[in-house]
């Protein structure tokens, strides 16, 4: 096989223009070509007059050696696919493995153990995705929450409600399997070559479904509403599970425990604190939601030809004189800011697109670093008592019944309280408060995304426009803990695999799907 690079492809060619250039390239006619795969499709918007797609494909030829020889282009390559082998499995005791959590990391660990001849139990303490997605969309509308069933804890972990966006900085070579699995599960095949591939929440909840079906085919006991309590340990291993379930509490006998618990599961980092689990602080962020029409920033990276394109996205990221870095994290294109509360009485907001990303707005989190040395305290749960305390400032300030605290990109800058928003309508549900959000975030926060908001607009006009809405408080865009793990992937707690986002190991759907694999691996070589 044969890999071609950065062919450029107009935005409205097809796969027969593509091949015929590919062809021009190797210097051999068209129908030479056996297969032509696209491997990874870009928009190079540089210059807005010649806005096109940058291809990378592989293709198959009779005498791919002697094309090759004769090629000079520096873009032609010689490709192997390397498939993933799971490894050989060794573990023999006759305890089959436990899986705690159903995010993409619990879910991918589960899958592949399964496949490997260890089917194991799975907890999850909140629904079924369907369940799951009514009581979201209950809450979203009367402002009712579930504090076991919410944007947060159910079957597929926070990333369901999400844009099912599947970038990630890790070079894994498991990603490819990932991608795989996703697509037997129902994503769409494009997420295998687009440069910035999504799913969508309406697909991936389907995914979701397909892929629980699939560890009960292979034998799991997958169990919902049921809540990891407690640990049982003999010695410096674990022995078994105090388990809450909905017939009341039970325990599990239990020596490989994939702890997979999501970044929010804050009573489960307490418990495993005084069961003497190791965990540290780590950095995570805090910020907004910054909502903005999708038109007005297609136009702005796109040019003209942005009709003709999806809906776009940025990233944007600083370093201010205060010493300060503001970013933005988890575009949503055509999408919506959502409640994402999974506690009574404190407020948090994420976002979430549709496959489609149709919606008239686009909303990113805008979010300013927190180091443990801004926490007070060396505690290492202090990170979740300083979530809690600005999720509960932003319930309080959004006049309760979750309705969140907003104001407008103007008054913003001009430190003055909104009293109304400007003719850009919030997306979030159950609705706003227009207000002042430095009564919400620390100073140093607001201070910093006062400073970035025009640089950013410098980098992407429109991204300060006045009448964009900043909606509090965005806390959870990752885990405040480290649950401790060696290169074995198990805690100095023999038996114990912290894992996923929420362990303080991923940072994203695809990170903490290929950590769930990582596992799965060590558990079957225990």
């Amino acid at each position: 096989m044969l890999r071609i690079q950065n062919i450029p492809l107009p935005i409205d060619g097809g796969k027969g223009q593509l091949k015929k250039k590919a062809a021009r390239i190797l210097g051999i006619r068209p129908d030479a070509i056996q297969s032509l795969t696209l491997a990874r499709q870009s928009i190079d918007a540089r210059k807005k007059s010649d806005v096109h797609y940058v291809c990378t494909v592989d293709v198959t030829l009779a005498d791919e050696a002697k094309v090759l020889s004769r090629c000079r282009d520096k873009n032609v390559s010689l490709f192997q696919p390397q498939p993933y082998v799971f490894p050989t499995v060794r573990r023999i005791s006759p305890l089959p493995p436990v899986v705690v959590g159903m995010g993409p990391a619990g879910l991918f660990a589960a899958l592949f153990l399964a496949r490997n001849g260890l089917a194991p139990i799975v907890l999850e303490r909140g629904r079924p995705v369907e369940e799951r997605t009514a009581d979201v969309e209950r809450f979203w509308s009367i402002g009712v929450l579930d504090p076991s069933s919410n944007v947060q804890f159910g079957e597929g972990g926070a990333g369901t409600f999400s844009d099912g966006k599947l970038t990630t900085g890790t070079h894994d070579p498991r990603i490819s399997t990932v991608f795989r699995t996703l697509v037997e599960a129902g994503a769409p095949a494009d997420i295998l070559y687009q440069h910035k591939p999504h799913i969508g929440t309406d697909i991936l909840r389907n995914v979701v479904k397909n892929m629980r079906q699939e560890l009960l085919r292979l034998g799991c006991d997958v169990r919902f509403g049921h809540k990891l309590a407690g640990l049982t340990l003999r010695g410096e291993a674990v022995a078994g599970l105090t388990v809450e379930g909905p017939q009341g509490p039970y325990d599990l006998p239990c020596d490989a425990l994939v702890l997979s618990p999501g970044h929010s599961a804050r009573d489960t980092f307490q418990m495993l604190l005084e069961a003497g689990v190791p965990m540290e602080q780590k950095p995570f962020a805090i910020g907004v939601r910054i909502e903005h029409r999708q038109a007005a920033l297609s136009l702005a990276q796109f040019g003209p030809a942005w009709e003709s394109l999806p809906a776009a996205d940025y990233k944007l990221a600083c370093h201010l004189p205060n010493g300060r870095s503001a970013f933005t994290f988890c575009v949503c294109p055509g999408g919506q800011v959502v409640a994402a509360a999974s506690e009574e009485g404190r407020l948090v907001t994420n976002g979430m697109s549709c496959r489609a990303r149709d919606g008239q707005n686009i909303n990113g989190g805008f979010l300013v670093g927190v180091n443990p040395g801004d926490l007070g305290s060396d505690h290492p749960l202090a990170g979740v008592a300083f979530q809690r305390r600005w999720e509960e400032a932003a319930f309080q300030l959004g006049g309760g019944h979750y309705h969140a605290p907003a104001q407008t990109v103007k008054d913003f800058l001009a430190r003055q309280a909104s009293k109304a928003l400007g003719a850009l309508s919030p997306t979030y549900l159950p609705g706003v408060t227009p207000t002042d959000l430095d009564r919400c975030l620390p100073g140093y926060v607001t201070d910093t995304l006062r400073g970035a908001l025009p640089v950013f607009d410098r980098k992407l006009h429109g991204f300060a426009a006045p009448d964009s809405v900043l909606t509090g408080v965005e806390t959870r865009s990752s885990s405040p803990v480290r649950i401790l793990r060696g290169e074995n992937y198990q805690s100095v707690i023999t038996g114990l695999y912290p894992c996923g986002e929420g362990a303080g190991y991923a940072g994203g759907i695809t990170s903490a799907a290929v950590d769930g694999i990582r596992v799965a691996e060590a558990v079957a070589q225990g």
